[in-house]
């Protein structure tokens, strides 16, 4: 990393601050921007260090804007939690209930149908990646895999796909599955697009002002890949399993209405009671125990349960240019998000080190 700033901060304390140091060391020299937003209790804040791109930029801030990647994930989780508090849809509703018109559903050949719980708990038997992306991707595998991936090659796609395993029978982790499930989404909420069912069901409730599907929205860390900048990241087919970006500010918003779903993120019962409160209740309810370990899945949220009985929930996300983790502990009222400009290689350690420092502030030892 090139050299740091004086850490923006939110309080005039300087809670946070040697982890924030543990977070740069861990981004490498590959990254220029490192953000670290934890809460416990009545206590938070919001740490950064550098700046927005290594050759100049702003410095990073509280609001500066991150890829999330596959945090996308858990805000395409509560936002089918929230359809189904409304009524809008089922948990257990077929994948063809919510097809747009002219759609034709992939051929399950054993048990079926796929489910709207089977694709938010990567038990659907759909393959990581749809059928056609890789082909498309050859081009820009480096930068931009997804970007020539549209809706057009996601519905022909779906019409190629076989599925061999009864939907609900095996764990696989599919961003085909979620994505998937972010345009089915779109089509139970009256057609708006994932962008603005967003902005409208989970951004604007809880104070999200800089959370977005933009590809280049204000303040924006410039992505690096092995130290050279890339271009914004594009996922247009599917935006539900790694479109969005937020800052950590943002993400502290977020993070805390999971802790409180009664009261909302500010404790002004701005997220419940009602659907986006209960909406944050059903997806940290497990759902299933992955395989070969302790750890269970909820809708789409990573859960473990440590020895002393504490809940750690929790999520990472990766971008070709951008490292994020999001996690929280209900008992101990902690949160953390940690961001950086700079994408997941085989070397680096940013989520796991980001991680272990949730496990500090959590008060946990779970030996994971």
């Amino acid at each position: 990393m090139t050299a740091l700033d004086a850490p923006a901060r939110v309080d005039d304390s300087l809670w946070g601050e040697r982890e924030l140091a543990d977070l740069v060391r861990s981004a490498g020299p590959g990254s220029s921007a490192v953000t670290l937003a934890v809460t416990r209790g009545g206590r938070q804040a919001v740490r950064c260090a550098g700046r927005l791109d290594h050759a100049a930029g702003e410095p990073c801030t509280p609001d500066t804007v991150f890829e999330l990647g596959s945090v996308t994930k858990t805000f395409t989780a509560l936002l089918l939690a929230d359809l189904a508090a409304r009524g809008e849809l089922a948990l257990d509703d077929p994948v063809e209930r919510h097809l747009p018109e002219g759609w034709r559903p992939a051929d399950v050949r054993r048990g079926g149908p796929i489910r709207l719980l089977h694709l938010a708990t990567h038990t659907s038997g759909l393959p990581r990646l749809p059928p056609g992306l890789l082909a498309s991707a050859v081009a820009s595998w480096g930068s931009n895999p997804y970007a020539a991936y549209d809706e057009g090659r996601l519905r022909a796609g779906l019409a190629r796909t076989t599925v061999r395993h009864r939907p609900g029978e095996r764990f696989g982790y599919s961003n085909f599955g979620v994505g998937l499930l972010g345009r089915l989404l779109t089509e139970a909420g009256r057609g708006a697009g994932y962008p603005e069912l967003l902005a409208e069901r989970v951004c604007r409730p809880l104070g999200m002002r800089a959370t977005t599907c933009s590809p280049d929205p204000p303040h924006r860390a410039i992505g690096h890949r092995h130290g050279r900048p890339l271009p914004p990241w594009l996922i247009p087919g599917l935006p539900g399993a790694g479109a969005v970006r937020s800052s950590g500010a943002d993400l502290l918003r977020f993070l805390r209405a999971h802790l409180r779903p009664e009261e909302g993120p500010e404790g002004d019962g701005a997220a419940g009671p009602g659907s986006l409160g209960d909406a944050l209740r059903e997806v940290q309810r497990p759902r299933l125990r992955l395989p070969h370990s302790d750890d269970q899945l909820c809708l789409v949220w990573n859960h473990r349960r440590t020895p002393d009985g504490r809940d750690l929930l929790f999520h990472s996300g990766g971008t070709r240019g951008c490292t994020s983790l999001i996690a929280f502990c209900p008992q101990t009222a902690t949160a953390l998000a940690a961001l950086c400009n700079a994408g997941p290689t085989r070397r680096d350690n940013f989520a796991q080190a980001a991680y272990d420092v949730f496990k500090r502030f959590a008060g946990a030892a779970d030996g994971g």
